[in-house]
């Protein structure tokens, strides 16, 4: 059986401390308890906070740990929840965490922070030259702080030398079931997923994110192009054209447009084909060939491995996560439904298919 050591901090989002001591908790125990069979635990959990007393949530929920961090001697496994994305306030108050980790892993244990929980990671040195995530909201500001992590914000889950991240709030599910498929086997994380109601871990968040196309700039000749291609989506156009436009020469327009975008051409037409197809499919029953060709790609096959490859999602995957759920059996009218901002009745949907798992919120 392994140890494992969940960190509570002040102001994170409470579901990013809860969610790995239930989970690794339920391992072998909740299906098997469902099952009528003996229960195996695989792992034995324990709470702690910096000083060992309780910590307030964001959200105002008040978590009481079963030891401080300095009673804690050798652990397996610590997994570190989030403590909000005020990085500077944080550090300064949690700074004899950073030295903890870093002894920790020095004495072989596994290293797995949640959300914004990964600055504390960065800070001790644990991230450098590794394979990071966190938040899609936070890494840009991460890899500011932190040049030497090799951050990849469309992974929900990474690790790397003992050391593990995971996105935001509630990827601490993935991140937990990730560890008991690690330490435990697939069978007993997918008993365990199964009697949570949970779905396996998740590769990808670029389906959450909602990240601008380009970045802020100053460049007003690559602005206009910008301008021009937002409002001709559908178009073809090559890159010599764009460049005429904007009266350069195409090497110089390419480094230009690169260095105020931070894409190629190319690259951004594609993502924003890809934020507008997003858009489509979030909004309605628009069928998913004439979302193809409103947005520029008469080879819906094309279309279809674009989309996927973005955002870890087919079109359809993506739709039935984030179209706007209906459910059965609903008595009100179609007028007070529509003006309530709902959906008519006897349209129909998979409600457990549905079940929001947004990363909208950092942690």
């Amino acid at each position: 059986m392994r140890d494992v050591t969940v960190v509570l901090l002040e102001d994170g989002m409470a579901a990013t401390s809860i969610t790995p001591v239930e989970v690794l908790s339920s391992a072998g125990v909740l299906w098997n308890a469902l099952q009528g069979h003996p229960e195996e635990p695989a792992f034995r959990v324990r709470t702690a906070s910096i000083d060992g007393g309780p910590v307030a949530s964001a959200c105002g929920v008040g978590l009481v740990p079963q030891a401080a961090l300095h009673e804690v001697g050798r652990t397996d496994i610590v997994v570190l929840a989030a403590s909000g994305a005020d990085f500077d306030r944080k550090l300064a108050q949690n700074r004899v965490l950073v030295p903890w980790l870093a002894h920790q892993h020095s004495n072989g244990a596994y290293i797995a922070a949640i959300c914004s929980g990964v600055v504390y990671l960065a800070e001790a040195g644990l991230l450098d030259g590794r394979v990071s995530t966190s938040h899609w909201a936070l890494c840009g500001e991460l890899a500011r702080r932190y040049p030497r992590a090799l951050w990849q914000p469309d992974r929900f889950v990474t690790e790397d030398s003992r050391v593990l991240c995971s996105g935001g709030v509630y990827a601490a599910a993935d991140l937990s079931l990730y560890l008991v498929e690690k330490f435990a086997g697939h069978r007993t994380a997918l008993e365990c997923a199964k009697a949570m109601l949970l779905p396996m871990p998740r590769s990808h968040q670029s389906s959450y994110s909602m990240l601008p196309v380009s970045r802020p700039h100053d460049d007003g000749r690559i602005r206009i192009i910008e301008e021009d291609l937002h409002a001709s989506l559908a178009e073809s156009v090559c890159t010599p054209e764009l460049a005429n436009r904007a009266g350069m020469g195409v090497r110089t327009f390419i480094r230009r447009f690169k260095a105020a975008t931070g894409k190629s051409p190319a690259e951004y037409v594609q993502a924003l084909r890809v934020a507008a197809a997003k858009s489509m499919l979030e909004a309605g029953p628009t069928p998913i060939q004439s979302i193809s060709t409103q947005v520029g790609y008469s080879d819906l096959a094309f279309f279809r491995a674009l989309f996927k490859r973005e955002t870890g999602m087919t079109p359809a995957e993506y739709r039935a996560e984030f179209a706007p759920l209906a459910v059965s059996g609903t008595h009100s009218p179609p007028e007070q439904s529509a003006a309530m901002g709902g959906v008519a009745p006897g349209e129909t949907f998979s409600a457990l298919a549905r079940l929001p798992r947004s990363e909208g919120r950092s942690g």
